[in-house]
Formats: structure tokens, C-alpha cells, sequence
């Protein structure tokens, strides 16, 4: 007859089998951590910081989702919409009308090369990038129109200053020849052409306030010339991913009253790929912390939450709309 083990040895084998169960049931229990990149722009541009706000405020409330969030400094709207389309990016601040041609398949050869992109996704829309025209005050520029015959800034080859430009001059059925000099400066040059008088005025797309135009308007008598009319009103009904816009009075140096103008909002989108827990956790650390968040940029200042969902031309993230239907905002 076999002896009845030991009590000592019982509870041996008993924790033994508790030892070696528990890394696993550690392992099988434990959250692994997701993580996503945001694509944002050059270092010395507003789309960095901004990327690396939402990313600090996602990273808040981690312990309790789970999501790490990185920000990667990238060529800005272009790049990222076609880094999310190749799965290199989750997510990406792009502007307003890059969205529509990259979502189309139009605007540019390589988007139409590309073809649609059916899967971008719109998280949810930050600021105005306002279209910009700055005049030396003795060009007597008062409106657009006046631009003729002038020497003129039209940005430099593939940039959105000059593919902004190029669309707003065929409402007025304008080519480059209307202009006595079309210059192609890029935006680090066009403050010092306009106070060295080789331009009379310079177009830029741009969140304000922006370090340039206080450069401008700061050094040499100038203004900020507002675009309305019905040009302008036939221009913003055919490219309803141009929202208006207005810069306010006072915030440049001979300008004392509000422009009014328009321009693409900076967006941040996704691709439909993106897991909807991962979306609604990145909105919703946006919005509940709003304030916190406006706090970080001087050209995030005025935002609202209903502002924040124009401007795009994709449809919202599953992950966004949730959020959205949530807070009363849908």
C-alpha cells in the first residue's frame, strides 16, 4: 500500500504549479500597448508643435487606454496623406484641400497617378490656414483685382501658395502675363523682396499669427488686403474645402480692422484601417481637453468644438463619429 504524501509535500507541488502558471497568466492578462505615429511637418512650422500637443494629450490618460502616440516631423500634407495610404503613417495633419485631391485622385499628377483613395478618414479640423495677400502700402493695392500689372509673389512650383493662387486667377480668368513681374519666391524670402521693394505684394497660405507677415508688416509700411467679392463668392461654391476666414483686427502692424478671407483648415486624418477604439481615444483626448489644448499655439486659440468638424471632405473616422454623436456635436 502506498503512503499518503505529506502534508509539506502537498503544498510544495501545489505552489510549484502556482509559480510556474503565473508568467503566463501575467502574460495572457496584460494590455500591450498601441502604438501610433502622427505625421505632422518641419520642425520650425505650426504643424510640428501642434502634432506634438495632441500626442502629450493623448499620452495623459495612457495607463488607461493603452495607446502610446509619437510624433513624426515629415514634408507636411503631401507626404502624409500618401504615408497613411501605405500604411507608413496612422495619422497625419494635412490640409483641407490636399485632403479632397489626394481622397479624388485630381489636383496633381501624382494623386491622379495614384488614382482615389478610398479609405482616408477624417479625425477632426484645427485651424484656418488663411490665404494671405500682403501689399506695400504705396502699391495702392486695395482689392484683389488690383493686383494687375503689378509685381507679384505667386509662390513657388508645387507649393499651396501658388496652387491656391493659380485657382483663384482662373475666376478672374488671369494668367501669370496679368502681372508685370510673377515671382516664385518661397516663404522665407518674400518679407524681405516686399520691404527691399522688388515686390508689391506676396500671397502666402498660412496660419496666423504668422512670423513673416509681422516681419513685413513690422519693417515696411504694408497691409493685409481682405478677399471678398464675387469672384471670390463663385471660387468658395466651387471649392467648398476653402472655408472663409477671418484674420483679426490689430494683429499686424497696419491692418487696425478685421480681413476677411478664406483657406484650408490644417486636418487630421487617418486611414480607415485604424482601429476605432485608437480614433476615439485620440478625438476625445483632443476635445475634453480643449482649453489645455488651445493653450499650446497662438493659431489654435479660436478654435471651437463645432469648428473644429469643418472643412473636410472625407468622410469621419467610425472612431471620430463615436466621439462626435457622444458630445452632441453630430
Amino acid at each position: 500500500m502506498k503512503s499518503a504524501p505529506s502534508p509539506r509535500l502537498s503544498l510544495f507541488f501545489i505552489g510549484l504549479a502556482v509559480a510556474l502558471a503565473f508568467p503566463a497568466f501575467a502574460l495572457s492578462t496584460a494590455r500591450a500597448d498601441q502604438f501610433v505615429t502622427l505625421g505632422t511637418g518641419g520642425i520650425s512650422g505650426v504643424y510640428y508643435p501642434v502634432g506634438g500637443a495632441i500626442c502629450r494629450l493623448v499620452g495623459k490618460d495612457r495607463k488607461t487606454h493603452g495607446i502610446r502616440c509619437t510624433v513624426e516631423s515629415t514634408g507636411a500634407s503631401v507626404y502624409n496623406v500618401n504615408a497613411i495610404r501605405n500604411g507608413d503613417l496612422d495619422m497625419g495633419i494635412v490640409q483641407s484641400d490636399t485632403q479632397h485631391y489626394a481622397a479624388t485622385g485630381t489636383g496633381s499628377e501624382q494623386f491622379a497617378k495614384a488614382g482615389p483613395d478610398p479609405k482616408l478618414r477624417a479625425l477632426f479640423s484645427l485651424h484656418a490656414e488663411a490665404f494671405t495677400l500682403v501689399a506695400r502700402d504705396d502699391s495702392n493695392i486695395i482689392v484683389f483685382k488690383d493686383l494687375a500689372g503689378k509685381r507679384v509673389n505667386v509662390g513657388d512650383p508645387g507649393s499651396g501658395n501658388r496652387s491656391t493662387m493659380e485657382l483663384l486667377m482662373k475666376e478672374y480668368n488671369w494668367t501669370p502675363a496679368v502681372f508685370s513681374l510673377a515671382a516664385d519666391l518661397k516663404p522665407a524670402e518674400m518679407a524681405g523682396a516686399l520691404c527691399d521693394n522688388k515686390i508689391d505684394a506676396y500671397v502666402y497660405v498660412v496660419g496666423h499669427p504668422n512670423a513673416s507677415i509681422k516681419e513685413a508688416t513690422t519693417t515696411c509700411k504694408s497691409h493685409l488686403v481682405p478677399l471678398t467679392g464675387g469672384e471670390v463668392d463663385a471660387f468658395l461654391k466651387k471649392y467648398p474645402f476653402y472655408p472663409e476666414a477671418i484674420i483679426p483686427g490689430g494683429m499686424y502692424t497696419g491692418t487696425p480692422k478685421e480681413v476677411r478671407t478664406f483657406g484650408p483648415r490644417a486636418t487630421v486624418v487617418a486611414g480607415a484601417d485604424l482601429p476605432e477604439e485608437v480614433a476615439y481615444q485620440v478625438v476625445r483626448s483632443v476635445f475634453s481637453n480643449l482649453e489645455e489644448f488651445k493653450k499650446l499655439h497662438p493659431a489654435l486659440e479660436s478654435l471651437t468644438p463645432k469648428e473644429m468638424l469643418l472643412g473636410n471632405s472625407v468622410p469621419f473616422h467610425p472612431g471620430a463619429e463615436r466621439y462626435f454623436k457622444e458630445a452632441g456635436l453630430l
